[in-house]
Formats: structure tokens, C-alpha cells, sequence
């Protein structure tokens, strides 16, 4: 027994290793921008949430088109009294079972109603959808462009290598006062504080991430992907045209024929439905059966249902105002995206072709001849400055690019072409 235990302890001990190891390769492995939209899709609880709503939508479709349920009722007369009424000598029983007969096409207009709900719930999933994929896009286009910022401060802390020795020489040769070599340092460790706050910034956009992917904190390793392309979108004008088959508008569709339906069901409720019935009656003191029959019908007099068929008929005719309210929130929305984007196409083109090459040039001349005696400390520190603030609003343009673009392909529902014009 005692080899027992210890085998069922190093089994366990094996399996908890191998889970460890498993978790942490999982929060070591990079991913990808396809990997990360499959995985929202799979885990976004508001999707799951979509779900449920058709699901609801198909229990209501099914109640719907439920009949009405018979009633079955029993009378007792003439019984328990006093005299020849004593006891059950003069009962009468009566049976009888019911039935509500609706007319006017009620039933087929509550089950068009749920059919219609059906459809509404189904393309707000789609909408849903898309809104998934567009934040998840957004929030992983954040991770790279945070990297990156992380890499161009590491690549301009790492500049300041060869400085901080050549400084020191210029002081042990009087060349220079010990005060540059600490504004040097300091220089370069303001950079270090630029480069934490950047990984606060990655580890806020790490996080959002996961939860898009239903993670309450990150299980995955670095983002894989590049922003450095960037191309020339279509029109403006296309781009609304293509909203026109965004699902939030198209189930304004199902909306309508939901609310008309609603609007026949309050219509038809005007129409009086009788109840036929149908019953068994027994006379006790002379032990005869007998059949009844009966027929009752509610006279509309005080109650025609008026103010249910006025709010239906208004609460239709509003639904085309909602459905252009919602176009023209959708028309905002990317027009803000599309002008985000084109500034930020100006913007790079403008870095690229005059500002980043010429801010690495005076760099790189300005370095050679600091070492010569030309260039002050503070002329370097400043072009440096200049260099990497060029490089970080690049990035930055970069960023706001593809979200834009991920934000207009969410609402356009497909992805569009860019005209590719560079790539660095």
C-alpha cells in the first residue's frame, strides 16, 4: 500500500507539471491577428449572449403558435341544503368542457410576429459579430503599435551606448564638463522612463485583448503582425454604400414586419372570440343524464383595444425614423474613421518622405561631429529628440490607420481593397 501511494503522489505531481508547463507555453505563444478574431468568436460572451437572444426568440415563435387551452369545469346543484335538498338526494352534476375559438387569423398573425423576432435577433447577432471582430482587430492593431513603441525606445536607449564613453573622454580630456555626461545620462534615462510608461500601455491593451477573447488576463505571448503597410482606401461615397448592408440596418427589415405583425394582433383583438362548450348533467333524484350545450361570445361595447391599436400603428411608423436615426449614427461613425484615416495617410507619407530621413540624417551627422568638436551636447541630445519623437508619431499615425480601417470594415461588414503605396 505504501508503494501505492507514492506512485499515485508521482502521478499526480507528473500531471500537475505537465498542466503547469502547458499554461505557461500557452502564455508564451505568440498570436496572430486570425488567431485572436477565431478565438473572440469562440469565447466573447456577448456572442453567447446573441445566441441566447435567438434562442428566446425561437421559444416565443414556438409559444406563439399554441392554441388556446380547453377548460374543464365541474358543477354541483341542488345539493346539501335543507328539505328535499338535504344531502345529495336532488343534486345535479354537471360536466363541461370548453373551448376558445379565436378568429380572424390571430393565431397566424402572432406566429408571423415570432417569426419575425426570429429574424430581427439574427441579424443583431451579425451585427454583434461584427462588432467582435472590430474591437478585437482594434485591440490587437494596439498591442503591435505598443511593441513597436517599446522597440523604438530600445533602439534610441541603445544609441546612447556609444555616447556616454565618449563623453567621459571629452571630460578626462577638458574637452567637456563633467555636467555633460550627467545631462547624457539623463537623457537617456528619461527615455527609459518613456519606454515603462510604453509597457504599461501594452500591458492595458494586452488585457483587453484577452477579455475580447473571454480571458480575464492575458494566456498568450507576443502580437505577430506588422503595420508598416499602408495603401490608399476607396471613396468615401462607396464606403456608405456599403454600410447600406451593415446588419444593424438590414434587421430594421424584420423590425418593420415584426411591428406590423404586432399591429394586425392588435387589430384582430377588437374581433370577439367565442367560447363553445359542451358538458354532461346528471339529475340525481330521478337518475337521468342530459347533454348541455352553450355558446358565449364577449360583446366589444366598452373595450375595442383602441389605445393598443394607436400606439402599434405609431410605434410602426416610427420604425423607419429609427432606421435612418441608426444609419446616420453609422454614417458618423465612419466618417470620424474615414477622416482619421486619410489625416493619418497624409501624416505618414509626410514622416516617411521628408521628416524621419532627414531627422536620421542630421542624427547620424551631428554624432560624427559632436566626436569632433563641432556640435554641442545639447545640439545631439535635441536632433536625437527630434528623431525619436518623428519615429513615435509615425507609429502613432500607423495605429490610428488600421484602426480606422478595422472600424470601417466592421461596419461595412467586409473587408475592403487599399491601393498599396509603401511599405517600410
Amino acid at each position: 500500500m505504501h508503494w501505492v501511494g507514492v506512485a499515485l503522489r508521482l502521478t499526480c505531481a507528473l500531471l500537475l507539471t505537465t498542466i503547469q508547463v502547458e499554461a505557461a507555453e500557452r502564455q508564451t505563444r505568440p498570436i496572430s491577428l486570425p488567431q485572436a478574431l477565431q478565438r473572440a468568436l469562440a469565447a466573447n460572451p456577448r456572442l453567447t449572449a446573441a445566441e441566447r437572444d435567438i434562442g428566446v426568440a425561437r421559444g416565443l415563435r414556438i409559444q406563439a403558435g399554441a392554441l388556446p387551452n380547453p377548460d374543464l369545469s365541474f358543477e354541483l346543484d341542488n345539493a346539501l341544503g335543507s328539505g328535499p335538498y338535504r344531502g345529495l338526494r336532488s343534486a345535479e352534476s354537471n360536466l363541461q368542457l370548453s373551448q376558445l375559438v379565436e378568429l380572424g387569423g390571430k393565431r397566424e398573425a402572432r406566429v408571423a410576429a415570432g417569426e419575425a423576432g426570429i429574424d430581427t435577433a439574427v441579424w443583431q447577432r451579425r451585427a454583434t459579430r461584427l462588432e467582435v471582430l472590430s474591437e478585437t482587430a482594434t485591440a490587437f492593431i494596439t498591442i503591435i503599435s505598443a511593441q513597436r513603441r517599446i522597440e523604438i525606445f530600445d533602439e534610441q536607449i541603445a544609441s546612447f551606448d556609444p555616447l556616454i564613453p565618449l563623453l567621459q573622454k571629452r571630460v578626462q580630456e577638458g574637452a567637456s564638463s563633467p555636467a555633460e555626461t550627467l545631462r547624457g545620462q539623463i537623457a537617456a534615462d528619461l527615455f527609459r522612463v518613456e519606454r515603462e510608461r510604453a509597457k504599461t500601455q501594452l500591458a492595458l491593451a494586452r488585457r483587453d485583448l484577452a477579455i475580447l477573447m473571454g480571458d480575464s488576463s492575458p494566456r498568450f505571448g507576443n502580437a505577430v503582425g506588422r503595420l508598416a503597410t499602408v495603401g490608399q482606401p476607396p471613396s468615401f461615397q462607396s464606403i456608405v454604400h456599403a454600410i447600406e448592408a451593415n446588419p444593424q440596418l438590414l434587421r430594421w427589415t424584420a423590425v418593420t414586419a415584426q411591428r406590423n405583425a404586432e399591429l394586425l394582433i392588435a387589430r384582430l383583438k377588437a374581433i370577439p372570440d367565442p367560447r363553445i362548450s359542451a358538458g354532461w348533467r346528471h339529475f340525481q333524484d330521478t337518475n337521468d343524464n342530459a347533454v348541455r350545450l352553450g355558446v358565449s361570445i364577449p360583446l366589444p361595447v366598452f373595450d375595442q383595444n383602441t389605445g393598443n391599436i394607436i400606439a402599434a400603428r405609431e410605434t410602426l411608423a416610427k420604425t423607419e425614423a429609427e432606421r435612418a436615426i441608426n444609419k446616420l449614427v453609422l454614417i458618423s461613425i465612419v466618417g470620424r474613421a474615414y477622416d482619421a484615416l486619410t489625416g493619418a495617410l497624409a501624416e505618414i507619407k509626410l514622416l516617411r518622405s521628408s521628416v524621419i530621413p532627414n531627422a536620421r540624417s542630421a542624427s547620424e551627422t551631428i554624432f560624427s561631429g559632436y566626436s569632433q568638436g563641432r556640435f554641442t551636447l545639447l545640439e545631439l541630445l535635441d536632433v536625437r529628440g527630434s528623431l525619436l519623437q518623428a519615429l513615435l508619431r509615425e507609429q502613432e499615425a500607423l495605429q490610428n490607420f488600421h484602426i480606422a480601417i478595422a472600424t470601417i470594415e466592421g461596419l461595412a461588414g467586409n473587408p475592403f481593397t487599399l491601393t498599396r503605396e509603401s511599405s517600410r
